[in-house]
């Protein structure tokens, strides 16, 4: 006696088109439910007080940030678990995120969530650990970025351009920043950069939410 499962199942394995189609099938149910509440949730889309918009020295060092592959090994996502809000702080809020292009969630743990970074440690503080990581955490195996502080920011290409371009995608750039943008980062190393905007990490949440 056969049942019409395990026949099937047989089919499936005997048949390379229908396991491939069969995978593909099962794997693009698996990614739809992944992307499209991104599509459709409107706390991701509407601006509130927790939104904030990036300057272009913020903009800068998050295209530093995601060059040198930081969210590789750190998240950007504080989920409402006891145990990670009494680490990390207050949980991520979706609207925090409505200016991020892209998303730097992640979920790789090598370091620590770096969503509420901002002001917790001193400018010179990165600067150090960024250069030399072991002076500061003597277990730590981050990589060092010395580089960075010799690498000038205006390198990471037009700026201007890259702020039009968000404007049209809903980011209110006004002409004046647009216009302001290049000396705003002129004499700014790439090092500077992505300590400003890890400065700002998680800055703006609402006094309620705090």
């Amino acid at each position: 006696m056969k049942y019409h499962g395990v026949t099937l199942h047989r089919k499936l394995e005997n048949n390379i088109g229908l396991l491939i189609f069969g995978i593909l099938f099962i794997s693009s149910i698996g990614g739809l439910v992944q992307v499209l509440p991104s599509i459709f949730q409107e706390s991701l889309k509407t601006a509130t007080e927790n939104s904030h918009l990036y300057s272009a020295v913020e903009l800068t060092g998050r295209d530093v940030y995601i060059r040198e592959g930081c969210h590789v090994c750190h998240s950007q996502q504080i989920r409402p678990l006891l145990a990670e809000v009494e680490r990390y702080g207050p949980y991520s809020r979706a609207d925090e995120f409505v200016y991020d292009r892209p998303f730097m969630w992640g979920s790789k743990r090598t370091g620590p969530d770096l969503h509420r970074i901002g002001g917790k440690y001193s400018d010179d503080w990165h600067r150090v650990h960024l250069i030399d990581p072991r002076s500061v955490i003597n277990n730590s195996i981050m990589p060092a970025y010395p580089w960075l502080a010799e690498w000038e920011a205006t390198d990471l290409g037009d700026i201007q351009k890259k702020m039009s371009v968000l404007r049209i995608l809903g980011h209110p750039y006004t002409d004046e920043e647009i216009a302001a943008a290049p000396e705003e980062i002129a004499g700014l190393s790439q090092l500077d950069a992505l300590i400003i905007y890890l400065q700002v990490l998680g800055t703006g949440l609402a006094e309620e939410y705090r």
